[in-house]
């Protein structure tokens, strides 16, 4: 089983660190209070996108990963980077990206890919599962490094990558207006102030 009682929405969102596959090269990563270094360079000001996946070579974790590095450009825009992690060695994410999709390979990705071998980042962010693999948690961490949101996804099932696009989209949009965003909002969608009397102009408008 997962416990993520151990973090709560509004915290500061762990420290993780450990050697990551990026490109062909193994390099240290780690972020802490915001800040993401990768491999001696720093990236700060930006949302962390934090998602774990159970293991390197198996069936849905290549389309979770293939379809986050397909919208990179758009997590880009939106002043995120995004970092995978499983609980494989960072020679077995390199043997991974160096085998072809034909033969279950995961070809070229060009975020990076955290080896999580001492499982303590999967522990610290609740998703160790009793069998030692981590379940497919997401996280949401914003630029001052406070978590905004979390998910966990048993096994079977993989995530919605423009899902995770919308929820930053949300969570910028409310850091920066003020307002809040309703069921299903999508940019440029009306949101609503968030007061009793203010909140009436917006049922207002969607009748």
């Amino acid at each position: 089983m997962c416990d993520t009682k151990a973090i709560r929405i509004g915290d500061p969102a762990p420290a993780f660190a450990g050697q990551a596959v990026v490109g062909q090269k193994i390099v240290d990563l780690s972020y802490d209070k915001g800040q993401l270094t990768i491999d001696g360079k720093k990236t700060k000001g930006k949302y962390t996108v934090l998602f774990f996946y159970p293991l390197d070579f198996t069936f849905v974790c290549p389309t979770e990963i293939l379809a986050f590095n397909e919208k990179l450009a758009e997590f880009e825009k939106a002043g995120a980077v995004v970092v995978g992690a499983s609980i494989d060695s960072p020679y077995t994410h390199l043997a991974w990206k160096n085998t072809p999709r034909s033969q279950g390979g995961l070809g070229n990705v060009d975020f990076p890919l955290l080896s999580d071998l001492s499982k303590k980042a999967s522990e610290d962010y609740g998703v160790l599962l009793d069998d030692g693999i981590a379940a497919r948690g997401l996280f949401i961490i914003d630029e001052n490094g406070i978590l905004q949101s979390m998910t966990v996804n048993n096994l079977g099932v993989g995530r919605n990558v423009d899902e995770v696009l919308r929820l930053i989209a949300a969570f910028k949009f409310v850091a920066e207006h003020g307002e809040v965003c309703p069921a299903n909002w999508n940019p440029g969608q009306d949101t609503m102030k968030p007061d009793p009397v203010g909140a009436q102009e917006y049922f207002k408008k969607v009748k």
